[in-house]
């Protein structure tokens, strides 16, 4: 046999025409491979938008159970599985009593709301006509429909106990498995990734964790705070809908920047309609509360959680707000937390590789 017969390759191991040769043609097919699948992944993504956003409410639900737990653990010396059983049971006693004692009247209340507001702005553009500033008939539905818009969802969604009821269980239910067995599934997360990031991975969901239960401990101080305060103030002066007025100030601090003129707007129009004193009365209570919270709460948590721009998270709620609904608008500030830890975490590993480097 010749030489050149011997070197003739046979038909298993020739090459077939769909095999790349040139190694720099490999090497950009590689990279057009990995754009295409984050192509993929980004179109996946948006599409799976608001599973996933369900799924990050359930996580930020879980920390919220975790960071009770570890603080219901500094003066109970008892298991945790039993300390996070005794924080699900005031949860759901919490649950019950807005609905066994509260739930009908604030249902009655919110079911009121969406009138009188349309009556109050009416009234409050009456006074501006006769004042000069003139008005049309099409402006006053306009802007009364735009009000009713941005306040409706809110009372009906507690007038049918928060509203999405199913996507609520679901989110509580994906907090409770979370906060169960959490090094669980951060160890699935951890083996989907390179050997040598595992170590990166844990310390940031360490961080991420660390930080967000902090937010979310303040969010918690400042809504009972001014949930409750506010519905003293009211009830004490006897202020039509104290009960429901609490409720959304308490629920709405949750909503830096947005909440706080929302319910201030609310507890204004309503007190008006009991009277030019009562609506001074109202604006003194919400002077006071927002006072407290701005000068108080706010710095206390700002001291001990992520320093975040207040632009960036106006932005990330209206953003959120348009895409997600209220769902989006309430997870808006832990995901802006979460995204600043990861960069954060990020910019420190670049520049620990190029000292060590």
């Amino acid at each position: 046999m010749s030489d050149d017969t011997a070197a003739k390759p046979t038909s298993a191991s020739a090459k077939g025409p769909t095999d790349i040769r040139d190694d720099a043609v490999r090497l950009e097919a590689k990279k057009a491979t990995v754009w295409i699948g984050i192509t993929g992944l980004v179109i996946l993504a948006v599409y799976l938008a608001q599973p996933l956003l369900v799924i990050f409410g359930g996580i930020v639900f879980g920390t919220l159970i975790d960071g009770g737990q570890r603080l219901l653990g500094r003066v109970l010396p008892i298991g945790r599985i039993w300390r996070v059983a005794i924080v699900l049971l005031l949860t759901v006693a919490f649950l019950a009593w807005v609905v066994e004692f509260a739930g009908s009247q604030i249902a009655a209340q919110a079911a009121q709301m969406p009138a009188l507001i349309e009556a109050q702005t009416q009234h409050v553009l009456d006074w501006a006509r006769a004042h000069g500033i003139t008005v049309g008939r099409g402006d006053v539905s306009a802007l009364a429909q735009h009000m009713l818009g941005g306040v409706g969802p809110v009372t009906q969604a507690l007038g049918g106990l928060f509203g999405g009821v199913t996507t609520l269980l679901i989110i509580m239910i994906l907090g409770i498995y979370f906060v169960l067995e959490p090094d669980l599934y951060q160890r699935g997360l951890a083996w989907m990734l390179p050997v040598s990031s595992r170590e990166y991975f844990h310390g940031t969901s360490h961080r991420m964790g660390r930080t967000l239960r902090m937010l979310l401990a303040g969010r918690m101080l400042g809504m009972v705070i001014e949930g409750v305060a506010t519905w003293i103030a009211l009830a004490v002066y006897g202020v039509p809908m104290a009960a429901l007025l609490g409720l959304l100030t308490g629920l709405l601090v949750f909503l830096p920047n947005i909440g706080a003129p929302i319910s201030g707007l609310l507890m204004i129009l309503v007190g008006f309609s009991g009277g030019t004193t009562m609506g001074l009365y109202c604006i003194g209570v919400y002077v006071v509360v927002q006072t407290v919270d701005g000068n108080i709460i706010v710095p206390m948590v700002a001291k001990r959680t992520a320093d975040l721009a207040p632009a960036l998270v106006l932005g990330a709620q209206l953003i959120f707000g348009v895409l997600f609904g209220i769902l989006g608008l309430a997870l808006a500030d832990p995901l802006v937390v979460m995204l600043k830890i990861a960069l954060e975490r990020q910019a420190e590993h670049n520049k620990l590789a190029v000292e060590t480097s």
